[in-house]
């Protein structure tokens, strides 16, 4: 679990964002992304028959069809301690391998 206390007050708010995606929409994640012009896109998971995504990708993939071309940090609530593989790779394809993830470890 990321301590919000120790994050600056821009990746704070895209935890907050993240954390108020997962409650408001019910689903498992809820994540944000920022772009490198610091608009922010919120997403939560993604769970049709045709379609899974996890919240982290479906941010990513937001920012993508809107424009961004890089991504400056993220944040994912999630039951899971750690993000997945493949919620890193999305982030990484888009904001490179040193972009911050902030996870937020919250029993469902």
């Amino acid at each position: 679990m990321t301590d919000t206390t120790e994050l600056d007050a821009e990746d704070r708010k895209i935890v907050t964002l993240a954390r108020s995606a997962r409650a408001r929409n019910g689903v498992p994640e809820g994540a944000a992304v920022r772009d490198e012009t610091g608009r922010t896109y919120v997403a939560g998971t993604v769970a049709l028959e045709s379609l899974k995504l996890s919240a982290l990708q479906t941010a990513v993939a937001m920012a993508v069809a809107s424009g961004a071309t890089s991504l400056e940090a993220a944040a994912v609530v999630s039951a899971a301690e750690t993000p997945s593989d493949d919620d890193r790779a999305a982030v990484r394809d888009l904001g490179g391998p040193d972009t911050p993830v902030s996870v937020s470890y919250t029993h469902l």
